[in-house]
């Protein structure tokens, strides 16, 4: 199975999320609960092969491919 194009999924979440909105965030564990946080930074690219954001209360950066607008969709 082929990865997606970070640079491509970074162009999508930064024109559907700003700075300051709020996502749904679920972990990697398919048992995790969704929690709701603000993004405090743009998606980047991680490493050359992660799309990731920084969110609000939460430590490290996380996967935009586990993150949902709030009231939308990527």
């Amino acid at each position: 199975m082929k990865r997606p194009d970070p640079n491509h999924e970074v162009a999508m979440f930064n024109k559907a999320v700003k700075v300051g909105d709020r996502v749904r965030y679920q972990s990697y564990k398919p048992d995790g609960p969704v929690t709701e946080y603000a993004t405090r930074t743009p998606a980047e690219v991680l490493s050359g092969h992660t799309a990731v954001v920084w969110l609000e209360g939460k430590s490290g950066c996380v996967a935009v491919s586990h993150c949902l607008p709030v009231g939308g969709a990527t």
